[in-house]
């Protein structure tokens, strides 16, 4: 089974960005990655995912402001944050589940991935 890990998380000020980072343990190829976050007190909730040849797939909360992207050669994937803003406060994870981001259901469904991530904590101040 792949595992995951996560880098990046800081503290920063609204508007500013970052780049978060996951590696995986083995070569991804046929893998949906995504990324997901869990605010204080909230339910884990999908920001985005992304398919083996580069389609991607992001809530709406998250378009226009984040962008995931992923380098098959080095295993890693990526999500870069822009304007960020203190709503944005949450740890983030990244998951890997095999087969496409649709296959047996939503890409933003958590049961269907399968290797997460401990996390990395993005902490946007006002």
């Amino acid at each position: 089974q792949v595992e995951v890990v996560e880098s990046g998380g800081a503290s920063v000020q609204a508007g500013g960005s970052l780049r978060l980072s996951c590696v995986a343990s083995i070569y991804t190829t046929y893998y949906c990655m995504g990324w997901f976050r869990q605010g204080p007190g909230e339910e884990r909730e999908g920001i985005g995912a992304i398919e083996d040849d580069g389609r991607t797939y992001y809530a709406d909360s998250a378009k226009g402001r984040f962008t995931i992207s992923r380098d098959n050669a080095k295993n890693t994937w990526y999500l870069q944050m822009n304007s960020l803003k203190p709503e944005d406060t949450a740890m983030y994870y990244c998951a890997a589940r095999s087969g496409g981001c649709l296959y047996g259901g939503n890409w933003y469904s958590l049961p269907e991935y399968n290797s997460w991530g401990q996390g990395t904590q993005v902490t946007v101040s006002s």
